[in-house]
């Protein structure tokens, strides 16, 4: 896309989205995704194809299914970019795989290994999810018995317990170097996107200004 370089350049919103990597971002659109790394001896580049095949799987189309379809492959796709992103640190950098997924890398080849790993991950970062965000908040809700007599305070007390939570787990993450310097190309990607949909031309100069905060 053309963009102008007058100052009366427009506004819009884009449905492209993305996510950080190590040392790098995904960027995702309706119909493909693109992968940038930065390595010791360059950028690296990867563009693919997304696609959920609705043709030979119809349900996939359906209200509801549609949603679950796409969160699920958002995430499966997002664990195969952050493994690739991985994959490009120099070997003497990486960490030491932790014993489960040493356990599947002995065991089955190595590409049903990759896929297992991903799987386990996406299954543990949902179950996570439902354990922090949902069981967690109404399991210490349910011990307050004055909190539990009415139906509004009870939900209001558990969607307060459910930002403290929130708030509690990003501030441990940030204390990590590794996890600040993903944080910090997420905002980046943020910034990207916000100098895009401003109409202006994706150069360093433009995009550091942009907010690091998109309501996306």
């Amino acid at each position: 896309m053309s963009m102008s370089n007058n100052n009366n350049s427009c506004s819009f919103r884009t449905s492209i989205g993305g996510q950080a990597l190590i040392e790098g971002i995904l960027m995702r659109g309706p119909k493909k995704q693109a992968i940038v790394c930065r390595t010791k001896d360059g950028l690296v580049e990867k563009v693919e194809e997304l696609k959920l095949d609705k043709q030979k799987h119809p349900i996939l189309g359906w209200p509801f299914i549609r949603g679950c379809a796409i969160f699920l492959d958002s995430m499966v796709k997002g664990m195969q970019a952050l493994t690739y992103s991985a994959s490009l640190i120099p070997e003497e950098e990486q960490e030491e795989p932790d014993k489960l997924d040493q356990w599947i890398a002995d065991h089955f080849p190595a590409e049903k290994a990759q896929k297992l790993i991903i799987g386990t991950a996406v299954v543990l970062g949902i179950a996570l999810a439902l354990l922090l965000f949902i069981f967690l908040p109404t399991l210490i809700v349910g011990f307050i018995k004055p909190l539990t007599g009415s139906y509004l305070v009870r939900n209001l007390s558990e969607g307060f317990t459910k930002v403290v939570i929130l708030l509690l787990y990003m501030a441990l993450c940030t204390r990590m170097s590794d996890i600040q310097r993903l944080f910090a190309y997420h905002g980046a990607e943020h910034k990207t996107i916000f100098c895009y949909e401003h109409g202006k031309p994706l150069t360093v100069e433009n995009v550091r200004p942009e907010s690091r905060f998109h309501p996306r």
